[in-house]
């Protein structure tokens, strides 16, 4: 088993960053494909982003691009996603997935191609 745990979600003004930090335990991070999901009211959970089990390969929606960038510690065995340039519709719930399995090259798989996940951290974006 699993298990994610996310924290670095608050309240932050348009323009502003965060890091967003997913800790796993009962495996290691660089042997399972992750990424991060968001839900805002309303609306579909979408994948932000993901990268691959090597790490080679990451994947980012067309509107966090140049914005976010996801990244891993091998060794304190965590997930991160830097989010800078924040905007209104970057409020969200932010979530951390993991599999065992790579869904291909374009790291692109929905929720239903991953089989654990995180509770959950806010963000909240302020004008």
């Amino acid at each position: 088993q699993v298990q994610l745990v996310e924290s670095g979600g608050g309240w932050v003004q348009a323009g502003g960053s965060l890091r967003l930090s997913c800790a796993a335990s009962g495996r290691t991070v660089s042997m399972l494909r992750m990424g991060w999901f968001r839900q805002a009211p309303g609306k579909e959970r979408e994948l932000v982003a993901a990268i691959s089990r090597s790490g080679t390969n990451t994947y980012y929606v067309d509107s966090v691009k140049g914005r976010f960038t996801i990244s891993r510690d091998n060794f304190k065995n965590t997930l991160y996603l830097q989010m800078n340039s924040l905007k209104l519709e970057d409020t969200a719930v932010y979530s951390c997935a993991a599999d065992a399995w790579d869904v291909g090259p374009a790291v692109n798989g929905g929720p239903q191609s991953y089989r654990y996940w995180g509770q959950g951290t806010q963000v909240t974006l302020s004008s």
